[in-house]
């Protein structure tokens, strides 16, 4: 549904469907991030287009969020799965379907905000013929990832080559965190515009609830110390480190121990094969009755899992911001969590958990425990946890700070003189449509 009081903007999100269920392949953190950033700035007054590629045949070309809020399916490739290191030979149709898709609506995008590279290299392309502003959110990084990958895919000098120019190029990047931040300046380039606003939660959802009421809808034993892990399979987020830990703690005499693993697609994906690894591990350590593999789990349940947890873990061997240590601090349950990235950004050492050096097995083991047998401790954690979440990262502020964002960056446009052939964005539409008085607070520096 169009308005024509609403600025149009565009969110490009290639391989992660905001209209997905969350949890199985190619659906996670970025999808929550594109998805509640994209309905929290409609109700700022925006019109919210988010576009994806279609991945099944039978899956609606348009998914109606709210009235102004919509996830538009587009053809690039097969309609069915593709792995992200081979999407890249498919942005070009991408972007002829994209372009289509304005013709065909007689729609027009002033400002594109592209998440993950192969969105920007999108978006660069678009910028090539469009008088468009565009702003970018990495999600995760080349410069980053490759240091710890043996075989790098070959896509890889081409991902590197785009991460740098859209830091150089578009109008402004957002980093989630200052550690993010940092390593765009120390690893991607020393040119271009950032601005920090974090990720959010959804506190409606993820908040703080009965331990013993969550156990009991679960139906899992109340008197097991539960260590939680939520996420995909994928070697780089170190779920063998924590495996390994938990049975140096049944070593050690923890014998009440309860693992759950929730996450994960079907095993014909790529990370089934890391679930089966995991798996073989898990057996070979004689821990087959300790840990339990929960599967996909629905964000409308999957507060009860970190409620029900004593303890979250994130063992992830890097993470530029971490939306799992939110969300499970936001129900109230302490994180362990390993000392890189945005996870230092989003957890405070000894008042909402604690960091450890990453793949380190005794330093996860270590603390676990300490969280698991200082019951004091931990219930003031809870409840510092809950109030920390509920300051500084909740959706309507990150769609607030950014609303802002995208606000100044289109008045800038319009004051800057453009080629007489390109249309301007409507100067009325940018400063006057219905924004909420809360998108005129400045952007948090």
């Amino acid at each position: 549904m169009q308005s024509l009081n609403r600025q149009a903007i565009a969110l490009i999100s290639d391989h992660a469907d905001p209209a997905a269920a969350v949890g199985g392949e190619e659906a996670g953190g970025q999808n929550v991030y594109v998805r509640h950033v994209g309905e929290n700035l409609a109700t700022l007054g925006w019109q919210v287009d988010m576009f994806t590629r279609k991945v099944h045949s039978d899956d609606a070309d348009i998914v109606q969020h709210s009235p102004h809020c919509r996830t538009i399916r587009l053809r690039a490739g097969a309609e069915s799965y593709i792995p992200r290191d081979k999407l890249f030979d498919h942005m070009p149709e991408f972007v002829q379907s994209f372009q289509a898709f304005q013709r065909t609506h007689g729609l027009n995008y002033p400002l594109i905000h592209t998440n993950y590279w192969l969105s920007a290299w999108v978006g660069l392309e678009l910028q090539k013929t469009s008088a468009i502003q565009l702003l970018h959110t990495y999600h995760s990084l080349g410069a980053v990832k490759y240091q710890s990958v043996q075989n790098r895919p070959q896509s890889a000098d081409t991902r590197l080559k785009v991460e740098r120019e859209i830091l150089e190029k578009a109008n402004c990047v957002i980093a989630t965190s200052p550690q993010e931040e940092n390593t765009l300046r120390s690893q991607v380039s020393t040119h271009g515009k950032i601005e920090m606003i974090p990720c959010g939660t959804d506190t409606s959802n993820f908040r703080l609830m009965s331990k013993l009421d969550a156990r009991r809808q679960l139906q899992l034993n109340l008197h097991e110390q539960i260590v939680l892990y939520v996420g995909r399979f994928d070697p780089r987020k170190g779920i063998e480190t924590l495996v390994r830990a938990c049975a140096l703690l049944k070593e050690k005499g923890v014998n009440n121990l309860k693992l759950m693993i929730v996450g994960g697609s079907s095993p014909h994906m790529p990370d089934g094969e890391e679930r089966n690894r995991i798996e073989k591990i898990v057996c070979e350590l004689g821990l087959k009755s300790e840990v339990m593999f929960a599967g996909q789990i629905g964000h409308d349940v999957l507060p009860l899992y970190y409620t029900a947890a004593d303890v979250c873990v994130i063992p992830s061997h890097y993470e530029p911001f971490g939306l799992v240590a939110i969300e499970a601090m936001a129900c109230g349950t302490p994180v362990v969590a390993s000392d890189v990235g945005g996870l230092k950004f989003t957890i405070i050492p000894e008042e909402t958990g604690l960091l450890v050096p990453p793949q380190d097995i005794n330093a996860f083991a270590h603390g676990i425990h300490r969280i698991l047998f200082d019951e004091l401790w931990a219930r003031k954690m809870r409840k510092q946890a809950s109030a920390n979440v509920i300051q500084r990262f909740t959706w309507g502020g990150v769609a607030i700070q950014l609303s802002e964002l995208y606000r100044h960056v289109l008045a800038q446009s319009i004051m800057h003189e453009q080629p007489r052939n390109l249309r301007k964005p409507d100067l009325k539409n940018v400063l006057n449509s219905s924004f909420s008085k809360k998108s005129f607070l400045s952007v948090s520096k």
